[in-house]
């Protein structure tokens, strides 16, 4: 036994060794890495409805989830920054702050916080009008103090009026929001409305927003802007827009007059006029008309259409094109309406033609009526209908009218479709005359 004790004796130091070494392994426990660190927080009282709080965790860690208990929330890694919150509500919140380790370990910490009185809150009422079942009266019924508020529903912003009749076509389904903002925050809130039928008066409802009546001497600058030069314009036309010198105003008509230079049927044998509203009129839906006289003969190629506003970011076809009226001389008598998409474009576009046997020799109205639902094309009067575009599934590709389009009025000579079966020289001049355009709306 003395000499076994004895050995033992002797080891010591080495068996001293190996518990130094195992020791600081079997201390590494989870409960010791979950020392590292701590959550907490504190919070005041700025106001009655304004709390700020501050981070009083401790330890190292990578980073923290705040949720405010209010919809609002940050994610950060700075200690030491703090953060005013608003409750514009009385109530009971929840507030939670999530403390995340180096090492993916994570702690919490809650409190919750009362506001005792309301500052503001949201709400609005939308009952149906009872003289007319497609309209919604609106009344913003929220309580306290706010800087302004606005409504938004079928692409339609309604500003600052506590009352107003929202106006809903078509049967379906719809949301109505109302936005608030208070010192530079939004609020909002949101109800859904459902109406049973397509409202049959729709067409006669709209007001008359915006008309050039062509009632001066020149061509009037705030409405539209001459597109001059040559170059084909896409369709390897032959004329040449020049500024002014082939539109006049006289009693109430604009002459956009195509004329001949010279016999040779190339780039710049011809000079006419392109019109453009962009930047200065333009417009989202409504009732577009515009009634004209037009030219003939074969190689003259009229139009009355629209563009996105917008093409000069997405180009077309993305922007969307609108041919109201369209017509090539060596088809006399038939008009044309065309939709131009990403879906489809050039021959591929969505048109329809209707025979008008009097184009020429006498006025006719041209028009388009565009709601959100579709594009119906009419000849003087809604019950002629030249083409329907109503996309059943509307995309971006093939449905890019929700978005503003300016009007174009020009006269080509030739091209891919105008010139398709020559042109004859002995036509010219040849004039589109353009009584007036008008545009209605919603009011």
């Amino acid at each position: 036994m003395l000499k076994s004790f004895n050995n033992q004796k002797q080891n010591w130091p080495f068996l001293l060794a190996l518990l130094i070494l195992i020791s600081p392994l079997n201390g590494c426990s989870e409960d010791d890495t979950d020392a590292g660190f701590t959550s907490d927080f504190s919070y005041s009282f700025i106001d009655d409805n304004n709390v700020q709080f501050t981070n009083e965790s401790e330890g190292e860690y990578l980073r923290m989830n705040w949720d405010f208990g209010n919809g609002q929330t940050e994610t950060t890694t700075s200690k030491t920054q703090s953060y005013d919150v608003y409750y514009p509500v009385a109530g009971d919140y929840d507030v939670n702050l999530l403390v995340i380790g180096f090492d993916g370990e994570q702690k919490s910490a809650s409190k919750k916080v009362n506001i005792a009185t309301t500052d503001f809150a949201i709400s609005f009422t939308a009952e149906p009008d009872g003289s007319n079942a497609n309209l919604i009266n609106l009344e913003n019924t929220s309580d306290g103090n706010y800087d302004s508020f606005q409504w938004e529903y079928r692409n339609k912003i309604v500003a600052d009026e506590t009352n107003t009749a929202a106006y809903f076509p078509y049967a379906g389904t719809y949301k109505i929001e109302l936005i608030i903002t208070k010192n530079g925050e939004t609020y909002t809130t949101t109800k859904n409305v459902t109406i049973a039928n397509d409202d049959p008066d729709h067409f006669s409802r709209l007001e008359m927003v915006w008309s050039d009546e062509f009632d001066g001497d020149a061509v009037n600058s705030d409405n539209w802007t001459f597109e001059t030069g040559s170059g084909g314009w896409g369709n390897n036309e032959l004329q040449n827009y020049t500024n002014a010198a082939n539109a006049e105003i006289n009693d109430g008509i604009l002459t956009i007059t195509a004329e001949k230079v010279n016999d040779n049927k190339v780039p710049g044998s011809y000079t006419s006029t392109r019109i453009i509203t962009s930047g200065k009129q333009e417009f989202t839906y409504g009732r577009m008309e515009i009634r004209a006289k037009l030219p003939s003969g074969r190689g003259i190629w009229p139009a009355i259409w629209m563009l996105g506003a917008n093409i000069g970011n997405v180009g077309w076809p993305a922007c969307g094109e609108i041919d109201i009226m369209e017509y090539v001389g060596y088809q006399p008598n038939t008009v044309h309406a065309t939709v131009h998409t990403s879906a489809g474009s050039g021959g591929d576009g969505s048109g329809s033609s209707k025979t008008l046997n009097t184009a020429e020799e006498e006025f006719h109205v041209y028009g388009v009526f565009w709601t959100e639902k579709e594009m119906v094309f009419y000849t003087d009067s809604p019950e002629n209908v030249t083409h329907r575009y109503a996309p059943s599934n509307k995309t971006s590709d093939n449905w890019p009218f929700d978005k503003p389009q300016f009007f174009i009025l020009n006269v080509a000579v030739g091209g891919n479709w105008g010139g398709a079966q020559g042109i004859d020289n002995s036509i010219f001049p040849q004039m589109m005359e353009v009584d007036y355009v008008r545009v209605y709306q919603e009011m």
